[in-house]
């Protein structure tokens, strides 16, 4: 394993004879990534520091933060200074640098909202070239870097364009409305959405640092509308929502119905409170994580017909 902070960094281990021929992994924080085996070469840890502002004007601030900063740490920062734009992305595990390549969303946000550019180095010849929300392709949880981009480059910065006051709040998705409301709150500060988002998520999903997992599974799937239709007509609170293309279903909800939130195997299983959440409760291996993956596809399509899609890089 080799780490690094800088681009001159980062252009000496490429060319380092010590690790020449090895295969080549770049990691941020790891935690959108299932291990089933070791790794055979050299992992390249991404940890690229630094929070600026690179232009403002009356409305509007250009934040760049380097690939290596912890997405919640940024996050913090930017409610910190009343910058607003993330606070729905708040708690979200990672590096800023994976952001843009899952195109990371929650809670009716995603990154490429508040997405101004990207800079990345192109490994081939070590240049430094600029993405922006056009180049990077985004789409639902991927982007160019995760298709024909992936380890094509690596994420060095990226850089957001986020709202000064007054701000626009996103509080009608899952339970932010609720959660101000039980808080007592009926004028919500971008703080306010902030540590709303932060309980709901603490009350439904496990800390990665306490119980082993990668977050979100699978994908929300996007089905025709006569999908939708067949499958209300047999489960009448099936959870859905308009998305381009057709509707979005809620695959923790699939994957409930299908009977397996709570199920557990050989020291591993799906989350009692997320059935989206696959955990490791201790000794399990990545490969029996995945064949787990696998049988709850199977399940949900012989069920449902809809075929569910991981999330999670799988290596």
């Amino acid at each position: 394993m080799a780490r690094f902070r800088t681009v001159e960094e980062l252009r000496t281990l490429l060319h380092s004879k010590q690790l020449e021929g090895l295969p080549r992994l770049f990691l941020g924080g790891g935690s959108n990534v299932l291990f089933t085996r070791d790794w055979p070469g050299v992992v390249l840890l991404n940890e690229v520091p630094g929070i600026a502002v690179v232009y403002e004007d009356d409305h509007h601030v250009h934040v760049k933060a380097g690939a290596g900063v912890p997405w919640h740490a940024f996050v913090v920062h930017c409610v910190e200074q009343n910058w607003g734009g993330v606070e729905n992305l708040s708690l979200i595990p990672g590096k800023v640098g994976a952001a843009p390549m899952q195109n990371i969303g929650a809670y009716g946000v995603e990154i490429k909202d508040t997405f101004q550019e990207l800079e990345a180095l192109r490994i081939s010849d070590g240049e430094l070239v600029t993405f922006d929300r056009t180049t990077c392709r985004f789409g639902y949880r991927e982007s160019f870097f995760k298709r024909e981009g992936r380890d094509l480059f690596v994420i060095l910065s990226v850089t957001f364009r986020l709202d000064k006051a007054p701000h626009t709040l996103h509080t009608s998705y899952g339970n932010i409305q609720q959660e101000l409301e039980h808080r007592g709150i009926q004028h919500p500060t971008i703080q306010d959405v902030s540590e709303a988002v932060i309980a709901i998520r603490r009350s439904k999903l496990p800390d990665p640092a306490v119980l082993g997992n990668a977050g979100s599974f699978f994908k929300n799937p996007v089905v025709d509308p006569l999908v939708l239709e067949a499958i209300r007509a047999e489960y009448p609170d099936v959870v859905a929502y308009p998305a381009e293309g057709g509707y979005k279903l809620a695959a923790g909800w699939l994957i409930e119905r299908a009977g397996w939130k709570g199920h557990q195997r050989d020291g591993h299983g799906v989350h009692d409170r997320q059935a989206l959440v696959l955990v490791n409760h201790g000794g399990a291996t990545g490969q029996q994580v995945f064949d787990l993956s696998k049988d709850i596809l199977r399940s949900v399509y012989e069920r449902f017909g809809v075929e569910l899609e991981r999330e999670v890089n799988i290596l």
